[in-house]
């Protein structure tokens, strides 16, 4: 297979419907030494770590090769590109603006709009500055304010040049994975300090959003989760509560706040201790409507019961997988859809991130990344099949444009449709690439 092909009637077809690619920016940027210092930079930094011992100083040498990547998107095709800001590239430490780095994304948003391509902006894709983690990090509820302030500072030096604005991104990762499972910066390991970043996360977001409205009134305006649907291995009532109760944990933590201005019923199931400290008013703002929604899938897990944790992942050992070990399962990517179109009042949906890690080899000058093409193919059609079940997307990004740093996995999982040779920094579209291009360009007219 070299092309990717969906039903002439598929609302993916329609030329208003936006394909894009996505990057972050501690992921591709390099430069760290013309910004301060991150929580990323200090976990790659300790032993252990990072699985190849990697960091981000060069990663994809982005910031010195920008108008090279600029190119390179525009030959996709893509009608949009989603970029973070490094929030420590353009404030200083005494939360002023670092004009050199506010001139950086400046020049880049300048040259994607003078190329028609539509920007998707992220505020805070994991790289917190070090000195506020010093201060606590997410755990401190100041944070939250002053994010409110960058994002204030960093959409009015940007005027009209962003047609999107997402918060956050992933705010289950930096929460769960940084402060509660401690396999993401700042490693941080305790139950209590995972549920009380996620409050402070999605404060956060919800006060920068009430600003994003006032100084970006033309954009859309949102947030962006990821979602790892949670089903159980049998049909025994004792695992169909586990995987709900995972569910509720994992995914409906982040959301059922921000659309219903409330935490799901497990809330209750905490610890005294394991309970955020929430303030009055809080989930008014937190809930601040959104334009739209981002939803990130990859992929799903299988739960069953357990009677110390509630819950416990089953491997799935013969699925097929990516290479970094997730489950290949597109019906997944369907039935989240639908479920959260059934559960919530949605705004209009945005796929920011779907794509798959896989072992790839440049081989004679190309990719021929066919698993990644099939990945893609299966889970556009799952899109469309939600689609036709009455869900509002608007958009997909393929998640990455290019090979880049994987946070803790280092530079060993490829998750590109373009391949990055890390010692030149040589890009190659993949066949994937290829089959992406091709099919944007051929939609219905």
């Amino acid at each position: 297979m070299k092309t990717i092909q969906l039903p002439k009637d598929s609302r993916l077809c329609q030329r208003d419907f936006i394909f894009g690619v996505a990057t972050a920016s501690f992921q591709i940027e390099g430069s760290a030494d013309s910004r301060l210092p991150c929580i990323w930079d200090t976990f790659c930094a300790t032993p252990g770590k990072i699985r190849d011992g990697s960091n981000g100083l060069v990663a994809c040498d982005h910031v010195n090769r920008w108008q090279d990547d600029v190119q390179l998107i525009q030959s996709l095709g893509v009608d949009a590109y989603r970029l973070s800001i490094s929030w420590p590239r353009v404030m200083h430490q005494d939360g002023s603006l670092n004009q050199a780095g506010v001139d950086f994304y400046i020049q880049l948003l300048d040259a994607l709009k003078a190329l028609n391509i539509k920007t998707f902006v992220t505020l805070y894709h994991w790289d917190l500055p070090q000195h506020l983690e010093d201060q606590g990090g997410w755990l401190n509820r100041q944070t939250a304010y002053l994010f409110a302030d960058y994002a204030d500072k960093i959409s009015r030096a940007f005027g009209n040049r962003v047609d999107s604005y997402a918060t956050l991104n992933e705010p289950f990762c930096s929460s769960y994975l940084g402060y509660e499972a401690g396999i993401h910066a700042p490693g941080k390991q305790k139950k209590a300090w995972g549920r009380q970043a996620a409050h402070h996360l999605l404060l956060a977001h919800g006060l920068a959003l009430r600003v994003l409205k006032k100084n970006s009134p033309h954009s859309l305006n949102g947030l962006v989760l990821n979602f790892t649907p949670c089903y159980a291995q049998t049909e025994d009532p004792a695992d169909v509560a586990a995987a709900q109760l995972a569910d509720d944990y994992f995914n409906q933590w982040y959301i059922k706040p921000v659309l219903d201005g409330e935490y799901p019923q497990s809330f209750a199931l905490l610890s005294e201790q394991d309970k955020p400290s929430i303030e009055p008013g809080d989930l008014a703002i937190i809930s601040e409507p959104l334009d739209f929604l981002g939803v990130n899938f990859y992929t799903r897990t299988v739960y069953q019961a357990c009677a110390e944790h509630g819950f416990a992942p089953v491997d799935m050992v013969d699925a097929p997988k990516t290479d970094i070990g997730w489950e290949i399962y597109p019906q997944a990517f369907t039935d989240l859809l639908v479920s959260l179109h059934q559960q919530y009042q949605l705004p209009p949906v945005y796929i920011t991130e779907n794509g798959a890690a896989m072992d790839d080899k440049l081989l004679g000058g190309a990719v021929n990344d066919e698993d990644r093409l099939a990945y893609y193919q299966a889970h556009l059609l799952a899109l469309d099949s939600a689609i036709r079940q009455g869900v509002r997307v608007d958009g997909y990004f393929a998640w990455s444009l290019m090979d880049n740093f994987e946070w803790a996995e280092g530079y060993l999982k490829r998750f590109g449709i373009v391949y990055v040779d890390y010692p030149t920094q040589q890009r190659t579209i993949k066949t994937s690439g290829l089959a992406y291009r091709d099919f944007i360009q051929s939609r219905c007219r």
